[in-house]
């Protein structure tokens, strides 16, 4: 089965590196190009087939919503763009997904399953897809872009405009809300339990209506999310909740 070729462009030589390391763990995707600012885009276009383009939003000369609107017949268009104001429009340009950064490899796997459906192919890569048996994350710490394995973080905490990441011994500090964190996070595997904490469900080891514990750690659970927390712990554990 032929390969989906991808067109990468983006201004942020980090957006790239993401991007580029996503597609290389999918089997069914290629890189044909990648091109820094959208008129640069235009040209490759005009010379190269292409069957899908990540695009960001906001660039130098032109954007990517002019870019694909100057477009006659343009690819599948997965918008990747830092800002939710672009998302109607996005969509009203035909997008088939907008993903907003930072993302996660699973929910770039999901927006890259909606351009499968529309091709009719998503069986085949579908059987690919769940070999990738490492589930990562890119976050911005230090001034670089830190890896993360999903399946390595025990919970997260809210600190303001930041967030502290538990990694097994380490912590990981990254300047971005814990509601947009939990976006990228899977759903079946996290829960939030308090307005400062995001917790792994698999790293509990006892809980109570009042907190959780993870080895050693006391995480509290807030009012708003007791009910929805209790009612999940209870359904995944053999025994109900302690008092």
């Amino acid at each position: 089965m032929n390969k989906f070729r991808c067109l990468l462009v983006d201004d942020e030589p980090p957006a790239l590196e993401i991007l580029r390391t996503y597609i290389t763990a999918t089997p069914l995707l290629e890189i044909a190009g990648e091109c820094s600012h959208a008129m640069a885009a235009f040209e490759f276009l005009q010379l190269h087939p292409v069957d899908l383009i990540f695009l960001d939003v906001q660039m130098p000369r032109l954007s990517g919503t002019d870019l694909l609107k100057s477009l006659p017949n343009p690819p599948k268009t997965i918008f990747t763009t830092a800002y939710r104001d672009y998302a109607v429009e996005g969509f009203e340009l035909g997008a088939v997904d907008y993903l907003l950064k930072p993302y996660s490899f699973d929910r770039f796997l999901r927006a890259v399953h909606k351009v499968l459906d529309l091709e009719q192919r998503v069986q085949p890569v579908k059987e690919s897809i769940v070999t990738q048996t490492d589930r990562f994350l890119y976050v911005r710490s230090d001034r670089k872009m830190v890896k993360v394995m999903v399946d390595d973080i025990q919970y997260v905490e809210s600190l303001k405009d930041y967030v502290r990441i538990f990694v097994n011994d380490q912590k990981i500090i990254t300047k971005q809300t814990i509601s947009a964190l939990e976006e990228m996070l899977p759903a079946n595997d996290f829960k939030r339990i308090h307005r400062s904490f995001i917790v792994a469900l698999k790293k509990i080891d006892s809980y109570n209506h009042h907190a959780v514990f993870l080895r050693n750690t006391e995480l509290p659970v807030g009012p708003l999310y007791k009910q929805e927390i209790m009612k999940r712990l209870s359904g995944i554990t053999a025994s109900g909740p302690s008092n």
